[in-house]
């Protein structure tokens, strides 16, 4: 009798597409759910700010400090230059992430897990066990701060990953809370008080995205609209029919119990409170259960 043949189940998204010529139909999303191509907003129509930091620590601070909490009351997102993190080090950042995406498929497998909790993991779309269609992307999820605490369960490969990634988190660090003093400022609060009295002990992680070309890039997601469970996230940059990408967000996160801010005079009769309390923990949990929904969280805390 002839040897049952065995299939070997492909974990990884890279590793599935370069066998493939079209999108797998657990990947398709249902018509109502689909990108719309035609309807994109681009960086270079001015929507979103481009603010120039050079200066947050001189005569132009106050304005730049403006700018900043305008762009967070009013859109949430904006660009920013000379911001202190130079081009050789990104470059070497997005050539460490696309080398390890390359490694042999039993190299990276190392590293991987479908446990959101994981502080280091490797794995595929969003939460697998979950979503009922899936995005087209794996990704390296490294938690980075306090670095001594995790450096030790990074990928070894490619060698200088752990030196050089390290290099690149303290960087983006520093510019998280450089922002983060101009957020506080922009509230009219001291300027160290989102990061010492409201965040108390917080954390920094990274995600490492790679996105595989795409044909036809209309019926699925990379990622699809979103909200991100964190204080701020640092990021460079509809999936590519012909090009793979390869980004690396940074995010600024809140370990512990939401501040209660009655004290600085931001709630009082007249602006009542919005949220009710609650921790980081409680609002992590929901944001990994409910998937990738792009309506905000945060509205399962609002105050009754």
């Amino acid at each position: 009798m002839a040897a049952a043949a065995t299939t070997h189940i492909k974990l990884l998204l890279s590793d599935l597409a370069s066998t493939l010529q079209n999108v797998p139909s657990d990947y398709i999303r249902p018509i109502s759910d689909r990108p719309n191509l035609t309807d994109q907003a681009h960086i270079s129509d001015g929507s979103i700010p481009l603010i120039d930091l050079q200066g947050l620590y001189g005569p132009r601070r106050s304005d730049i400090i403006k700018q900043i909490g305008q762009a967070c009351q009013h859109g949430g997102f904006f660009q920013v230059k000379n911001h202190g993190i130079s081009e050789a080090m990104i470059n070497n950042m997005l050539s460490i992430a696309r080398t390890f995406f390359k490694l042999p498929e039993r190299e990276r497998l190392k590293n991987y897990s479908d446990d959101p909790l994981k502080p280091t993991r490797l794995s595929t779309s969003f939460n697998v066990k979950t979503e009922k269609a899936s995005n087209r992307r794996d990704f390296l999820r490294l938690h980075c701060y306090p670095l001594q605490d995790y450096v030790h369960d990074w990928p070894l490969n490619p060698p200088s990953f752990r030196e050089d990634v390290g290099d690149y988190c303290t960087s983006v660090r520093g510019l998280v809370l450089r922002l983060i003093e101009a957020i506080s400022e922009s509230l009219r609060l001291p300027s160290d008080y989102i990061d010492k009295e409201a965040l108390g002990k917080h954390g920094q992680h990274m995600a490492l995205n790679y996105y595989p070309p795409c044909p036809p890039p209309e019926l699925t997601y990379g990622l699809p609209g979103h909200t991100d469970p964190n204080l701020i996230t640092i990021h460079r940059a509809v999936v590519s029919r012909d090009k793979e990408r390869t980004l690396v967000p940074i995010i600024a996160e809140n370990l512990h119990l939401i501040a209660d801010v009655d004290n600085e005079g931001l709630i009082d009769q007249d602006h009542p409170a919005v949220y009710r309390d609650f921790t980081y923990a409680e609002y992590y949990e929901k944001f990994w259960n409910r998937g990738l929904a792009a309506e905000c969280r945060l509205d399962m805390f609002k105050a009754s």
